[in-house]
C-alpha cells in the first residue's frame, strides 16, 4: 500500500451552542443538528440491531467509514458498557482521510454527553501518521483500530470479519470517493455472513452500490426530519475461499503453548492471555529472558526512509504500538524511560532531513529533524551531527519486561523445559522433551525461541542467522559523558537508572563463543566515540559486558505468522506469501534481530488476532512482509529465475 501525508481536518466550530461543527473542505456538517449521539443510536446502533445482536457472543466487530469526531465509536462503546449481556470483546475499525488534531478533538467533545469515554479517547489520540493505529480500552476488551488515509486503500488492506458497518462519510454529493463501487466491493470482502450495514444516506447511488456488492438493501424511516435512511444485510450469491495465509479459525482455542520466554515469548503470552487464551510457556533455561533478552536494557524506536517502504512502515507501526504497551509496563515499575530517542544521521544534512519529513507529512509528535546544536541541547552534550528525534521511543529493561508479561493472569511459566520436538496428534500439538515425555499440549503452539523455532517447525535453517552481540558498560564514575536520553546511530549510548552507562553493540556471525572479548569492548567504544565525537569513558575505565545471540532474517524483517507447510503441494499461483499452505495451529514469532522491543508487542498482537479470529492490527501488505512464507516464495522465485 502506498502511503501519503495525512492532512488534518479543518473544522469550523459554530459559536451557537448545540450547533454541529462543519467541515469546510466538504461543505458539510459533521453530524445532523439533532445531535451526533442521537444519530449514532437511531441510525447506526438500532439500524444494525445493536445491542441485541452482540449479546452472548465472544466478539463483535464493527467497521466504520469516516471516523470524524468519533461519536459513533463512543456511542457504541457506551452501549457495550451499559449492556449486562454484552459481547466479550468489541472491536471497532474505522478509517479517516482527514483526522482531527488533538486540540480540535478536545474542543469537539468539550460538552460531550459521555465525558469519561471522550477523555480516554482524547488521551489516547495517536500521531497523524499513515498507519493502522491500535487503541485499547477496558483492559483490551474494547479495541479501536483507527486507520488514517484513503478509505479505499485502507479497506483493501484490512484483514477482518465484520459483523456491522456504520457508513458515515460525508454526503455522496460532497465526498463521492467514500461511496465508490470500489469501497462497496471492499466492504463486501470484509463482511461476515449475515453482516448488516446502516447509513444516514438514502441516495440512489449508495443503495445501488450496496446491492451490487451483495447486500440486500431496504429503506427505513428516518429520524429528526430525515424521511428515510438505508439499511442492508450481506447476502451474497457465493463466498470465496480464503487463502491459507488468511484462513479464519473455526473458533478461538482456550489454551496455547508458547515456546521460549524472551521478549517475543513473554509478549505473545501476555497478548494471548489478554485475548482470553490461557498459555503455558515452556523455557529451556531456569529463568526467563536468559539469552539476548537478558541484556541490561534495550531501545525501541521507529524508522524513517525516503520511500516510506515496508521496513519503515513495519517499524513505525511497531514503535507506535510499543509506546503504549511499554508505557503501561513502565507505569507498573518496569525499569526504563519513554522520553524519546535520538538517532544521529550519517548521510543527510538537516535540510534534506526536513525535506523528507515535509514530503511524508510526518508530525512532530512522531518524528522531528534536529540540527546538531538542537540535538546536543536535548541530549545534554555536544553532538557532531544532526539527528532524528523519535518521540515514540525510549528504553526498557528487557528481562524485567519479560517477567512482567509472564506474570499476566492466565499465563503459566515452566522453566527447565527444553522442547526437543513437536508432534501433532489429532487436533492437539504435543511438546516432547529429549526422553519423548510430554511437557505440555494444546491445540496451538507459538514458537518464540529464536533460531530453534525453525527446527521445531521443520523450516529451513537458512531462513534465520544467529548473530553474536556484545554490549559493554561502565559505572557512572568512569563515564566522561552522561546523556539525558538514549543516543543511537551505528552504536548507542544509554544511561541506565542503576548508574551504569550502557554502550553497544557488536554484531558478528555465530562462532559459539560466549566469553567477553576485549576486542569487542574496543569496537563498542570506537563506535560510541564516532557517534558523539569523543570517547564516552575515562582512560582505563573498568568495563563490564554481556554476550547474547539474536536471530535475524536476511531482509532484516521478523518472521511472524502461521508456519508454512514444507510438505504440501505448492499453489499454482506463487506470487504471494498468503497462498502457501500452512501447518494447522503452528505459529512462528521469531527473527526480531536487534528490534525486539520495537516489534515484539505488535507481533504478539498479530499472532493473537490470527489465532483468535480478531481483526488484524496490521495492514495486509505489512503482515505479508513479515509472514514466514515470504521466504519460501522468494526461494522459489530465485529457483525459477533464468
Amino acid at each position: 500500500m502506498r502511503t501519503a501525508p495525512i492532512i488534518a481536518a479543518r473544522v469550523e466550530f459554530d459559536p451557537n451552542p448545540g450547533m454541529p461543527p462543519r467541515a469546510p473542505d466538504f461543505d458539510d456538517l459533521y453530524h445532523p443538528r439533532q445531535g451526533a449521539f442521537e444519530q449514532a443510536r437511531d441510525v447506526f446502533l438500532a439500524g444494525n440491531g445493536l445491542p441485541e445482536r452482540w449479546r452472548g457472543r465472544p466478539r463483535f466487530v464493527i467497521a466504520e467509514t469516516g471516523f470524524g469526531l468519533g461519536c459513533n465509536f463512543l456511542a457504541a462503546w457506551s452501549a457495550w458498557r451499559e449492556d449486562p449481556a454484552r459481547c466479550g470483546r468489541l472491536t471497532f475499525v474505522s478509517v479517516e482521510k482527514h483526522p482531527l488534531v488533538q486540540a480540535d478533538l478536545v474542543r469537539a467533545h468539550a460538552a460531550s454527553p459521555l465525558p469519561e469515554l471522550a477523555r480516554q479517547l482524547v488521551d489516547r489520540w495517536p500521531p497523524l501518521t499513515p498507519n493502522l493505529h491500535v487503541l485499547d480500552f477496558e483492559g483490551a476488551r474494547v479495541r479501536l483500530l483507527l486507520g488514517f488515509g484513503e478509505a479505499l486503500d485502507l479497506l483493501r488492506h484490512l484483514v477482518a470479519r465484520v459483523d456491522a458497518f456504520f457508513l458515515d462519510g460525508f454526503a455522496p454529493s460532497r465526498n463521492a470517493a467514500m461511496w465508490s463501487p470500489g469501497v462497496f466491493k471492499a466492504l463486501a470482502r470484509l463482511a461476515a455472513p449475515g453482516a448488516t450495514a446502516a447509513t444516514w444516506s438514502a441516495a440512489r447511488a449508495v443503495r445501488d452500490g450496496l446491492a451490487a456488492a451483495g447486500f440486500e438493501v431496504q429503506a427505513a424511516p428516518g429520524q429528526g426530519g430525515k424521511r428515510e435512511i438505508t439499511l442492508a444485510r450481506f447476502a451474497p450469491r457465493f463466498l470465496p475461499t480464503a487463502p491459507p495465509g488468511r484462513a479464519w479459525p473455526a473458533q478461538a482455542p482456550d489454551h496455547a503453548l508458547v515456546v521460549g520466554s524472551g521478549l517475543a515469548g513473554a509478549a505473545t503470552a501476555q497478548a494471548l492471555a489478554a485475548a482470553g487464551v490461557t498459555c503455558t510457556v515452556l523455557e529451556r533455561h531456569a529463568v526467563p529472558a536468559a539469552e539476548a533478552s537478558g541484556n541490561p536494557a534495550g531501545l525501541w524506536h521507529g524508522s524513517v526512509a525516503a520511500d516510506d517502504g515496508l521496513h519503515a512502515r513495519v517499524f513505525r507501526a511497531g514503535a507506535l504500538f510499543a509506546a503504549h504497551t511499554l508505557s503501561e509496563a513502565l507505569a507498573r515499575g518496569v525499569p526504563g524511560a519513554m522520553h524519546g530517542l535520538l538517532r544521529l544521521e550519517h548521510r543527510s544534512d538537516i535540510a534534506a532531513m526536513n525535506d523528507l519529513i515535509d514530503r511524508q507529512g510526518l508530525p512532530p509528535d512522531c518524528l522531528r529533524a534536529l540540527s546538531a546544536a538542537q540535538a546536543g541541547e536535548l541530549a545534554g552534550l555536544p553532538l557532531p551531527r544532526p539527528a532524528w528525534w523519535f518521540a515514540q521511543g525510549g528504553w526498557v529493561d528487557p528481562a524485567a519486561l519479560a517477567s512482567h508479561g509472564l506474570a499476566s493472569p492466565g499465563v503459566r511459566w515452566q522453566g527447565g523445559a527444553a522442547v526437543q520436538r513437536l508432534v501433532r496428534r489429532g487436533q492437539v500439538w504435543q511438546a516432547l522433551d529429549a526422553g519423548d515425555h510430554v511437557l505440555a499440549q494444546a491445540p496451538v503452539v507459538v514458537l518464540c525461541n529464536a533460531v530453534d523455532a525453525l527446527r521445531l517447525a521443520a523450516l529451513p535453517r537458512r531462513w534465520l542467522q544467529a548473530r553474536r552481540g556484545q554490549v559493554s558498560w561502565c559505572d557512572a564514575s568512569d563515564a566522561r559523558v552522561w546523556p539525558r536520553l538514549p543516543i543511537a546511530g551505528g552504536g548507542y549510548l544509554l544511561p541506565l537508572s542503576d548508574g551504569r552507562l550502557l554502550i553497544g553493540a557488536t554484531s558478528h556471525g555465530d562462532d559459539g563463543q560466549a566469553a567477553l572479548r576485549a576486542a569487542d569492548h574496543d569496537a563498542n567504544l570506537a563506535r560510541a566515540t564516532a557517534l558523539i565525537g569523543r570517547s564516552p569513558v575515562r582512560e582505563g575505565a573498568a568495563l563490564g559486558g554481556r554476550v547474547g545471540w539474536r536471530a535475524a532474517a536476511r531482509d532484516r524483517l521478523p518472521l511472524i505468522g502461521l508456519a508454512p507447510d514444507m510438505q504440501a503441494l505448492r499453489p499454482a499461483r506463487r506470487d504471494a506469501a498468503r497462498l502457501f499452505a500452512r501447518q494447522a495451529g503452528l505459529f512462528v514469532h521469531s527473527g526480531l534481530g536487534s528490534r525486539g522491543l520495537t516489534i515484539a508487542p505488535l507481533g504478539a498482537a498479530l499472532v493473537a488476532a490470527q489465532l483468535t479470529g480478531a481483526p488484524w492490527p496490521l495492514e495486509a501488505d505489512l503482515a505479508d512482509a513479515i509472514d514466514p512464507a515470504r521466504l519460501l516464495r522468494r526461494e522459489e522465485d530465485q529457483e525459477g529465475a533464468p
